[in-house]
């Protein structure tokens, strides 16, 4: 076993955590190619004790690098660093340099870039974030530099547990909250309440960052097709997996919102057995345009078998880092005496800020502002695509912040987005969120049958257009240069 070279020295004084350090070091050993792939690292047990530190924080760095693809877990094997096409560079140090100044994000090569991940941020009050930030930082105490509550201030708890039952009928106390650096913080929290190599269900196409922290996790996935309402029940029940992971508000990237038929189905699954849970992934329920928002699966829940995720990384900011999870009170005990150690991720000090920008009101009055800013983009691209109905059918446009386009005349999806590209266009295929089984393993890529899928043999050619960043400007020249470009 290669034993990591570690030359760093964690500091609890350095103002991130320890895991965070141990992470980012580590990462930056890839990257840099001191660290080769397909090298084996040390194990956690190892590590640990080698740095002086607790288990618990090399298993999140090293879950962090897994869920990223910096690292592969091989269950009785251990880690191992993944080869990842230009991601390393083993040449001379004026080589390295040149690739530490490519731009991280591909996107930014193109003039028009519909992507469905990315937000309008120009309408952010930063004066007033500004001003919450500077009153509480003059007002600070001790206690508000001390380590506080390993789920999140009791306040912030509170108010968004008032929040979550006046927007989304989510019924919960505070106490059932936990509050976390980002979805795969409270992804990773989870592993640890459900065990390991829990089978798990997902919806097919899915959420692809989810899909690779739970292969992370070593969890046999199941990968359920859907219909028009959603999950098929009857695929998931053949599955035989314990935990369903869902998207029942609005689905990523289908856009279907399932029906109350078929959750009230999705409950009874979780209910026909001991210790099943439904993971449901409320990621943008805020942005709805037709009808009144829906309510959430965990609404519904009477038997205790939903986990609820929720994010203001879309409502707010990205930056912000905030996502919360709402535990079912079997899964409460078992974290208030396995996890109750672990400490929370997000600083008190983000936490008070958005506490006090949520319960003064000025969150709920940003969003009245970005639904209306929403709404008119969504209306404007809908309105610009009209006209296509011979080529194109359109769906996914009740809700959040894309839409899709289905082809009509039998055009493979590679070639939509090529031809975008040659028009400075960036749009995105439905194929990069279908999971593909190859005999009993998933694998993202499966060349072949998604070449298939592209020419259209399995399924017609699909594309998201997100519109969430873009001016109402850029969408009509965007729309003006895809309509030539597919002709």
């Amino acid at each position: 076993m290669k034993e990591l070279p570690i030359r760093i020295r964690l500091e609890k004084e350095s103002g991130k955590t320890l895991y965070e350090q141990l992470y980012e070091y580590i990462r930056e050993e890839i990257r840099t190619g001191s660290l080769l792939p397909d090298e084996r690292l040390p194990s956690a047990r190892f590590l640990s004790d080698s740095l002086q530190v607790s288990r618990t924080t090399v298993d999140m760095a090293y879950g962090q690098l897994v869920a990223e693809g910096y690292l592969t877990a091989k269950p009785k094997s251990g880690y191992f660093v993944n080869a990842t096409e230009g991601q390393y560079n083993t040449g001379m140090t004026a080589e390295r340099e040149k690739a530490r100044q490519v731009p991280k994000e591909e996107e930014s090569a193109f003039r028009y870039d519909f992507s469905p991940t990315a937000i309008d941020m120009t309408h952010f009050p930063y004066a007033t974030w500004k001003k919450i930030t500077k009153n509480i930082l003059v007002d600070a105490k001790s206690r508000m530099f001390a380590l506080g509550e390993p789920q999140g201030d009791e306040e912030l708890r509170t108010t968004i547990c008032r929040y979550l039952h006046g927007s989304r009928g989510v019924n919960c106390e505070p106490a059932q909250i936990v509050i976390g650096a980002g979805n795969d913080f409270l992804l990773l929290l989870l592993e640890k309440l459900l065990g390991r190599h829990v089978p798990v269900a997902m919806e097919n196409p899915t959420y692809t960052r989810a899909y690779r922290i739970f292969r992370s996790f070593a969890y046999p996935i199941s990968l359920i097709p859907m219909d028009e309402k959603g999950i098929c029940i009857d695929r998931l029940r053949e599955s035989g997996a314990q935990v369903a992971y869902v998207m029942p508000s609005r689905q990523y990237p289908t856009g279907i919102s399932m029906p109350i038929g078929r959750r009230m189905e999705l409950l009874g699954w979780a209910a026909e057995a001991e210790g099943r849970y439904l993971i449901e992934d409320d990621y943008d329920s805020e942005f709805r345009y037709k009808g009144r928002p829906l309510p959430s699966l965990q609404a519904s829940d009477s038997q205790g078998r939903v986990i609820y995720l929720g994010t203001f990384s879309k409502a707010i900011a990205p930056a912000i880092r905030v996502s919360y999870m709402v535990l079912p009170y079997p899964l409460l005990e078992k974290y208030r005496s396995e996890c109750s150690f672990i400490s929370s991720t997000v600083s008190r000090i983000d936490q008070t800020i958005l506490n006090e920008f949520i319960r003064d009101g000025y969150f709920e009055r940003y969003l009245n502002k970005m639904r209306k800013v929403y709404r008119t983009k969504h209306d404007l691209l809908l309105g610009e695509v009209r006209g296509w109905e011979k080529d194109f059918a359109v769906s996914g446009e009740n809700a959040g912040l894309h839409i899709l386009l289905t082809d009509k005349r039998g055009r493979d999806e590679e070639s939509l987005v090529r031809a975008a590209q040659k028009a400075d266009v960036r749009v995105y295929g439905m194929s990069a969120f279908r999971m593909t089984v190859t005999g009993s393993t998933e694998k993202l890529t499966n060349e072949v049958k998604i070449a298939e899928e592209r020419k259209g043999k399995n399924s017609p050619a699909t594309v998201i257009l997100g519109y969430g960043s873009l001016s109402e400007t850029e969408i009509r020249e965007g729309i003006e240069r895809l309509k030539k470009a597919w002709r």
